[in-house]
């Protein structure tokens, strides 16, 4: 089931979102998903963030942000992954929007490679001013 976040899942996505970054980023300092944990906790009652919820165990799997038109980010628990929550994730926005962008690092291959597969072309490359990897910058147009 996939539902809006809600005050009482904040704790349960902030873990999947800093083992997930560490896990699938290890070319950065985990010290930078640490540091930016309590910042996360903070921005993420405010915005638009959709929950995958395993019902039959009421286990959150995953979670997507977005701003705008702008995914902030997907992430699906480890054991989790290749199961097809993040696609489930990203077909809820884009049946409510006609664009999406988002930013992936040059290193996450496997992320580049799931987004190509949904149709996201990538547009350009730039530096990620706070890690200083490389990252592209992918559009999807419906």
């Amino acid at each position: 089931m996939i539902r809006k976040l809600e005050e009482k899942d904040i704790e349960t996505v902030t873990k999947i979102w800093l083992d997930t970054n560490i896990i699938t980023h290890s070319f950065i300092s985990q010290k930078y998903w640490f540091d930016n944990l309590e910042s996360v906790k903070l921005i993420l009652p405010k915005s638009e963030v959709y929950i995958y919820e395993d019902e039959c165990h009421n286990k959150i799997q995953g979670f997507m942000g977005i701003n705008d038109t702008y995914i902030e980010g997907i992430f699906v628990c480890a054991e989790e992954q290749s199961k097809g929550i993040g696609r489930e994730l990203l077909n809820i926005i884009k049946e409510k929007r006609n664009r999406l962008t988002l930013n992936v690092y040059k290193k996450n291959k496997r992320a580049i490679e799931f987004y190509k597969r949904e149709s996201f072309k990538i547009q350009y490359e730039e530096t990620d001013s706070n890690t200083g990897e490389k990252e592209y910058f992918m559009v999807w147009k419906n």
